[in-house]
């Protein structure tokens, strides 16, 4: 039995590997000083992303997979300098909007390096794809109902399509990101056949794929080589038909977890690899296997800093309030989700608070909702107002979920490369959360009467 069918981890994908690339950054593993520079110069909420980090990742994804087409997940993290970084380590991108393709292209992706993978596009995404496709050639716009391939040949498109297929196989870790047996997903595999035949008369069929789900755990694996093996079969079928379909590649998605619990081996990526190898078989001469990592490349390569405002013992809890919470950090309060939590200590005991008893906390954020929590009941280094706090594990879907709820505006976010750390994001200022009402009514006073500041004081 393989390693993938058993969900087998290890503590290290490669013993003896390099320690410069771990398997895993833990929380523990950020410097504290750092963190308390970077906090004091740019303020809080503050997204960190450690660019150095989004490259090894990637270095280890393409010594796993060698002789695949590597595609990043760009809904994981879509900013410009991770993208800019994903490209220069020779990984193409994989969008799931008009948006993602746009920013793809703005950090330097050419158009046979964008594969455009959307669910139920909407109008204006499918026009400005099919624009974007014909500007520059080489694009791949994947379809997964009949009805998309309608409309894209109602739209004069004649160009390089993937068909997405539903396997009737999901895994992830919540059922909201379970997409592989989900039917908005892809076209019914037992008819993936025969739209793949009408599709290759329209267009330039080149790829078939699907995708299982998101954050996959080392135990629901044998779900994934299930959905691999199937796509494997599909693209032999294809092949060996009396009316032959060459396909370029078949892609079977990403999904791979990453470990947020402090105690959670890393996956076992070789193992993976290898068994995914196995699981879909020999394919057709010329047929590459493709996949698509999002999380994997950015999780560990970002925390998320908040500070300590209010400390508050109640008789069932000690609620201690962050200036953080599920507008900047959503994973917690839509999925439940776990991250790691540090206790930084205040500016005077940087890194020492682990000096302090470690006492069960709710840390809550400033939203008006019960589920406004990063964690509950949660054994923390005793906090005291003005601490910073470090959330890890949060370059994935982090940033990217942030929204203006309760009217608050978004976090900056910091880039670290080679030592040096570049403001990639600047801090959304109250005046930025009615641009747009203002440029549509023609009014053009600011916040309070303010220009383009914070009320109380200047915008970082």
């Amino acid at each position: 039995m393989s390693d993938l069918e058993t969900g087998r981890t290890v503590e290290s994908e490669t013993k003896g590997s390099p320690e410069s690339n771990p398997s895993v950054r833990r929380v523990d593993d950020w410097d504290a000083g750092r963190l308390h520079e970077l906090a004091t110069g740019h303020d809080t909420p503050l997204y960190v992303q450690d660019l150095d980090r989004v490259r090894e990742n990637c270095d280890r994804l393409r010594a796993a997979f060698p002789d695949a087409d590597l595609r990043y997940a760009v809904k994981a993290h879509t900013g410009r300098a991770v993208l800019e970084t994903v490209r220069e380590a020779g990984i193409d991108a994989e969008c799931a909007s008009a948006g993602e393709v746009d920013r793809a292209l703005a950090a330097g992706f050419a158009g046979d390096r964008i594969h455009y993978t959307a669910v139920n596009p909407p109008a204006r995404d499918l026009a400005y794809v099919v624009d974007a496709a014909d500007r520059r050639p080489g694009m791949t716009v994947t379809a997964g109902a009949v009805d998309t391939l309608d409309r894209l040949s109602e739209r004069g498109y004649e160009g390089r399509v993937c068909l997405r297929v539903n396997p009737g196989v999901g895994a992830g870790h919540h059922e909201k990101v379970r997409t592989g047996a989900a039917a908005k997903f892809g076209v019914p595999f037992e008819r993936a056949v025969d739209v793949a035949r009408e599709a290759a008369d329209r267009f330039d069929l080149v790829g078939v794929h699907a995708h299982a789900g998101s954050g996959i755990a080392p135990d629901a694996l044998d779900s994934h080589r299930e959905l691999v093996s199937r796509m494997g079969e599909l693209a032999r079928t294809l092949s060996g038909s009396d009316a032959a379909i060459d396909l370029e590649y078949v892609d079977v998605g990403g999904g791979f977890g990453v470990p947020y619990r402090e105690d959670d081996p890393p996956l076992d990526l070789p193992a993976v690899a290898a068994a995914t190898r196995d699981a879909i078989g020999t394919l057709p001469t010329g047929t590459d296997l493709a996949i698509e990592p999002g999380r994997y490349v950015v999780a560990d390569a970002g925390v998320l800093l908040t500070r300590v405002n209010t400390v508050k013992p109640t008789p069932d809890e000690t609620v201690v309030g962050v200036d953080a919470g599920m507008t900047d950090l959503l994973r917690p309060a839509m999925y439940d989700a776990y991250h790691p939590i540090r206790n930084l200590g205040g500016a005077n005991d940087a890194g020492a608070p682990e000096t302090r008893s470690a006492t069960p906390v709710t840390v809550a954020g400033p939203i008006c909702e019960t589920g406004d929590t990063l964690c509950n009941e949660r054994l923390l280094a005793r906090p005291a107002r003005g601490d910073l706090l470090a959330v890890g594990v949060a370059g994935a879907y982090g940033y990217e979920m942030a929204s203006q709820y309760n009217s608050r505006p978004r976090p900056a976010e910091v880039a670290l490369a080679d030592g040096d750390a570049t403001l990639v994001r600047r801090r959304e200022r109250l005046a930025d959360l009615t641009t747009v009402e203002r440029e549509a009514t023609g009014r053009t006073d600011a916040v309070g009467g303010e220009s383009n500041t914070e009320r109380g004081g200047a915008s970082r």
